[in-house]
């Protein structure tokens, strides 16, 4: 994502999830053991260590939380939803 080949800091990844609050995302979360969880919802708020996905109805409209440090280590990766189709958000730490 970033040219300079700094390495990238969690409060920057927070600040590019809150260009797409209110967006449409689907979540892959590895969870250990050959466990993967997917799951799609509406990105619905940032705090300084963690992010809330709001789920879909059919899952009781409740939220899941992931914190942006899962996301740097490619533990969870989170692929936005908008008029230019889908496209998955890159984040490594030498990127």
């Amino acid at each position: 994502m970033r040219s300079d080949r700094q390495p990238i800091t969690l409060n920057e990844i927070r600040h590019h999830l809150e260009q797409h609050l209110g967006q449409a995302v689907r979540v892959r979360a590895n969870r250990g053991r050959r466990r993967i969880v997917e799951r799609e919802g509406t990105l619905e708020e940032t705090y300084p260590d963690i992010f809330l996905v709001r789920l879909g109805e059919n899952q009781h409209n409740r939220s899941i939380s992931f914190t942006y440090a899962d996301v740097l280590t490619s533990d969870v990766e989170v692929m936005i939803f908008d008029d230019e189709g889908s496209r998955k958000l890159e984040f490594s730490p030498g990127s």
